[in-house]
């Protein structure tokens, strides 16, 4: 089992560098962390007064992988879930923060157990994980993966300006898609032809 700082630092080599895109509602980007972080952490990294660009492009990855643990990981309390869902939930903690929760929350319930969806691991998330997990103990990491997978669809099925993030140019799986079966065993990854199927009713 791996520990959290081997997650974290995968994490990070998988969000990559500094990135700027317009279409990503979380702004500037390095390493995984947004400019907003380092605001709210009052991260002044070039000791000049005030938390700017030069501050985020400032960012080292050793850096990005303390931030991420300590306010992606146990401010959040993915510490306290089963430990085979820390390497998925983490990821999509710093990919969506609360929604990450709110997708496991929402799987727990479809499980037929009973729990609030309010993107907060409080004791009740905590005790339906651990009871997920012996109920299904060889499925619950597929299907929260699963459940990333068409929550990223989602999202490009209601806002067409996330869909490069789903779907490359070329109509192939995009970023979002491949980072979601990174965590889904091979037999339930979409094939090609899947996935063109999926996003073919996109413009």
């Amino acid at each position: 089992m791996q520990d959290v700082r081997q997650i974290a630092k995968q994490i990070v080599a998988r969000e990559g560098g500094y990135v700027n895109d317009p279409a990503d509602p979380g702004g500037p980007t390095n390493h995984g962390v947004t400019l907003a972080t380092l605001r709210r952490l009052g991260l002044d990294l070039d000791g000049n007064g005030q938390v700017d660009g030069r501050d985020l492009r400032a960012l080292k990855p050793a850096e990005a992988v303390d931030i991420f643990i300590t306010h992606y990981f146990k401010a959040p309390g993915i510490d306290g879930l089963p430990a085979p869902l820390h390497p998925s939930v983490f990821d999509m903690y710093v990919n969506a923060g609360g929604n990450a929760v709110r997708i496991l929350q929402e799987l727990l319930r479809e499980m037929g157990l009973k729990l609030a969806v309010d993107g907060m691991i409080g004791a009740e998330t905590r005790r339906m994980a651990a009871r997920a997990l012996r109920m299904a103990p060889d499925h619950l990491v597929d299907a929260y993966g699963i459940a990333r997978r068409n929550y990223y669809y989602h999202l490009g099925d209601i806002n067409p300006r996330l869909r490069k993030f789903a779907r490359r140019r070329d109509g192939g799986k995009g970023g979002w898609i491949t980072r979601a079966e990174g965590f889904i065993a091979p037999r339930f990854r979409l094939s090609d032809a899947e996935h063109r199927a999926r996003v073919a009713a996109w413009l």
